[in-house]
């Protein structure tokens, strides 16, 4: 669990940097098959492009990244996929997904929900008891990430693929087109980039240090054992 947790957070570092420049090149979002510069836009996001011939309302460019990111892009996405599946079946096989992530009888209740999203907004330490177990609202979260962000993110990467689409054409059709596979993308991955911020938020306010060392070494200090 840890080395996949850990490959995988190189890789969304890798695909955060590169799919930054990627949408630079091109700061302009549609929705269906097709989408140029001449086309009208669902939305577009108010920053500089990296090419002259994308209208964005700046007198400037920004330097044309869109080779190595599309390349660095390309190989973390296939490095976090093959990782994704090692990390699945060692969560079924070991009952990483049964012990911890999975809802149990008792936290099948609205009071057990409610006494989640409390404990969250309070934004206090957590007792030991809270920080080393998930609660309703960490199970639901992870639970939606694995299970749903990340095979969507997957999907509409793969979508935007004219090699993968002529061999399973369902597969963007499904989604109204190659353009629209790239917002969904889009959306997909500021929604997996919340997560993060919060993840890293609920580490810091659990302690970070010992976090940190429990994700690295898989052991806890002795001091923290004894309390708990």
């Amino acid at each position: 669990m840890r080395v996949t947790h850990w490959i995988t957070a190189l890789c969304f570092l890798a695909l955060l940097v590169s799919g930054a420049e990627i949408v630079i090149s091109h700061p302009r979002f549609y929705w269906g098959e097709t989408g140029n510069d001449l086309t009208p836009t669902l939305f577009k996001l108010p920053i500089p492009a990296s090419r002259k011939l994308v209208p964005s309302g700046y007198g400037y460019v920004l330097p044309d990244q869109n080779g190595w990111s599309r390349y660095l892009h390309f190989q973390s996405a296939w490095i976090a996929v093959l990782t994704g599946l090692l990390y699945i079946i060692s969560g079924f096989v070991t009952g990483h997904f049964r012990k911890n992530l999975f809802p149990d009888r008792g936290d099948r209740s609205w009071r057990a929900f409610s006494m989640a999203i409390a404990s969250h907004l309070r934004f206090a330490r957590p007792s030991e008891t809270e920080a080393w177990s998930y609660n309703l609202l960490q199970r639901l979260a992870y639970m939606f990430v694995i299970f749903v962000l990340f095979p969507l993110v997957i999907w509409t990467g793969l979508a935007m693929s004219p090699a993968f689409v002529s061999a399973i054409p369902a597969a963007v059709n499904v989604l109204g087109g190659q353009q629209s596979a790239r917002t969904l993308h889009f959306f997909v991955s500021l929604a997996l980039v919340l997560f993060l911020l919060v993840h890293v938020g609920m580490v810091w306010f659990a302690g970070f240090w010992s976090r940190m060392r429990a994700m690295i070494t898989g052991r806890v200090a002795s001091a923290e054992m004894e309390r708990t």
